[in-house]
């Protein structure tokens, strides 16, 4: 049996918890459109209630799926938006039309994917899509609000059966005749030397983050002029990065590993320093979380990440110690692959984790370090069914 979990806000009675239930079968992926009744849903487990190369589109409020589309390869993601839907294969990204009856508008190759790697912009006015490129490593990010679609549709109106679910009119995009030669003003970024393995988008599109399979680096990226505008250091040890997110003014990114470690970065200089002395410490353990070098030179981080004391001699030394290193960080009970994301609340991080726990701590803006847990719950038990 496979539950799906949904949580919505009522206005009086605080949050109401949904448990939606499949007696029939297990799910791999459940997608969420923002907080609505439609889902993406990809069969799995031992027992899948959906062939793993299927796509449910699933209205909560209806109890039943109301689109459907079937691929020769298994499904590894899916991403939705009001107006598409991306749907990524192991080495394809298919984007479709939001519509009951869903046209097929761009097909991009990567990389070998399968992590099914996607990130898809939320924000109404841009739709950036960002995907593995065709080369391992890179990334090819692709402005859809600016591209001819590779499959022909009618530029006339669209019937009202082919409307948008999520709007009571019909006044869907119009797409040109036929292109059979897509024109795509696709940016490639040779983003790290090794495989990605995680890979998000802010709200808007404006940057992405990403992550290669060693784990010791995070790169923040522009995605209109593919400029790097970060390199950040998780650590020294290879790790697997399994969540990046941005906060909602994309100020900060929280990064989640298989360490059980969380950390926090600032984007920019928002943020108060204090000073790091490197003779209680080695350079090889960091500096202490929440302190920067002082300004001895120009290398000073003013964004309060932290940064080693000889940075200042960073055309000297190895790359190592020029790296900015986490303002705020924390860990949780277990050693177990986690996601993480700001919360609703000022300066607070949700964690959930692989065996079920759930965490939310307060970090301090102003001074970074370690962060204070306010509440923890585990969701799981040990009896429950994997």
């Amino acid at each position: 049996m496979a539950m799906t979990h949904m949580s919505t806000t009522g206005d009086d009675d605080g949050d109401k918890d949904e448990l939606a239930k499949f007696e029939d079968g297990g799910i791999c992926i459940v997608e969420m459109l923002f907080r609505c009744n439609y889902l993406a849903l990809v069969g799995g487990g031992k027992n899948p209630k959906y062939p793993p190369n299927k796509v449910i589109i699933w209205d909560d409020e209806r109890n039943r799926g109301v689109i459907e589309l079937e691929f020769r390869s298994e499904v590894k993601a899916v991403r939705l938006r009001r107006d598409k839907f991306v749907v990524v294969l192991i080495n394809k990204v298919i984007v479709y039309t939001f519509s009951l009856k869903p046209t097929k508008l761009h097909v991009f190759e990567t990389v070998d994917n399968d992590r099914g790697l996607v990130a898809l912009s939320s924000s109404d006015k841009n739709a950036i899509l960002i995907f593995p490129g065709r080369q391992s490593g890179h990334i090819q990010i692709v402005d859809l609000n600016s591209v001819i679609p590779t499959t022909a549709v009618s530029s006339s109106t669209t019937p009202s059966s082919h409307a948008n679910p999520f709007t009571a009119s019909s006044n869907q995009p119009k797409y040109p005749m036929a292109s059979t030669k897509p024109t795509t003003n696709v940016s490639i970024i040779p983003a790290h030397t090794s495989p990605l393995f995680c890979l998000v988008t802010n709200k808007d599109g404006s940057k992405c983050a990403s992550a290669s399979d060693k784990g010791t680096l995070i790169r923040v990226f522009d995605t209109g002029s593919s400029k790097l505008l970060h390199e950040f250091r998780r650590g020294v040890d290879r790790a697997e990065i399994y969540s990046i997110a941005f906060n909602s003014d994309s100020t900060r990114i929280c990064a989640g590993s298989d360490k059980g470690t969380v950390h926090i970065f600032n984007l920019d200089g928002a943020t108060g320093t204090r000073v790091y002395q490197g003779g209680e410490k080695s350079p090889s353990s960091g500096p202490h979380y929440g302190e920067v070098v002082q300004a001895y030179h120009a290398s000073q981080m003013s964004s309060g990440n932290r940064q080693s004391s000889l940075a200042f001699m960073k055309d000297l030394l190895p790359k190592y110690f020029s790296s900015a290193w986490s303002f705020a960080q924390f860990k949780v009970a277990a050693d177990c692959r986690c996601i993480c994301a700001f919360g609703g609340e000022k300066n607070t991080v949700i964690v959930i984790c692989a065996d079920g726990s759930f965490y939310r701590f307060m970090f301090d803006p102003q001074k970074g370090g370690e962060c204070v847990r306010e509440s923890y719950n585990k969701f799981l038990k040990e009896s429950d069914d994997d």
